[in-house]
Order: C-alpha cells, then sequence, then structure tokens
C-alpha cells in the first residue's frame, strides 16, 4: 500500500511546479506575443533579458524544490514501490530540468552578451533557441502534469 506523502512535501512539488509550469506558460503564450507585437527588437530583447534574470532565479529555487521533495516523497514509499506514473514523472521531470540547465547554460548565456554588445542578431538567435527549447519544455511540463493527475489510470 502506498503511504501518502507529507503534506509540506506535496505542497513544495505542486507549488514549484505551478511555478515553473505556470512561468513558461505565461512567457509563451501571452508575454512573448505582446512583446513582439508592441516592441522593436531592441527594446524586446532587452525585455527578455531583465525576465529572464528575475524568472530564472525561480527556476533554480523550483527545481530544486521538485527534486528534492519528488525524492523524499519517493523515499517515503520506496523506488520499486513507487506506482508506474511516479516514475514516469521522474522521467519527464528529469528531460525537463536538463533542458531548463541547457537554456540557462547556453542560449541564455548567449542572449546576455549578445544584449549587452548590442548584437541584435545574435541576441534574437539566441532568445530564438529559448523558445524552442521553452516551448518543448512546456509541452512536457502539460505531459508530465498529465501523468501525475491522470498516472492511477494506467495502473
Amino acid at each position: 500500500m502506498i503511504m501518502t506523502p507529507q503534506p509540506l512535501l506535496l505542497f513544495l512539488h505542486i507549488a514549484s511546479v505551478t511555478l515553473w509550469v505556470g512561468g513558461m506558460f505565461f512567457a509563451y503564450v501571452c508575454l512573448r506575443p505582446a512583446a513582439a507585437a508592441l516592441l522593436e527588437p531592441p527594446q524586446r530583447l532587452k525585455l527578455w533579458r531583465a525576465v529572464f534574470e528575475r524568472f530564472f532565479v525561480w527556476v533554480w529555487a523550483a527545481v530544486v524544490l521538485i527534486a528534492a521533495s519528488g525524492f523524499a516523497m519517493l523515499g517515503h514509499v520506496g523506488f520499486a514501490a513507487a506506482p508506474i506514473n511516479w516514475h514516469l514523472m521522474m522521467a519527464l521531470g528529469t528531460v525537463m530540468i536538463a533542458v531548463f540547465v541547457y537554456v540557462f547554460a547556453v542560449p541564455y548565456a548567449l542572449l546576455k552578451q549578445a544584449v549587452d554588445k548590442e548584437d541584435w542578431k545574435a541576441a534574437g538567435a539566441a532568445l530564438n533557441r529559448i523558445r524552442h527549447a521553452v516551448g518543448g519544455n512546456l509541452l512536457l511540463g502539460a505531459v508530465t502534469i498529465a501523468v501525475a493527475t491522470l498516472g492511477r489510470l494506467l495502473a
């Protein structure tokens, strides 16, 4: 029988997922099209640099809390006794974290450098790489949430 996760761990897990996936949804679906419609490339690229600088601090905290709370809840049950959807969540979450680390380390670093040098072409290319990665991560996040909430149907 599966033990109920500790409420604080579950809260931290869900709150962190909400922050991360909700933030990606807002950025991708709401902010991106509005910024593209209203701002010229230099202002838009400066905006994204500033947005990511603030948002990524929160994503780092969320990623740490998601991983720590997930492993702690898994520890209550035991890896072998955990339901299949928990294993799928862990696999998808690991991929999402890897994508985020890539975005932070490569295209975001390039975006910062290019914006600081006012190299708008390079900054636009870096932002485009981020856009693609975030779009993929947003899709993975939606699938992970479906696995988390509907996963009992797999058993």
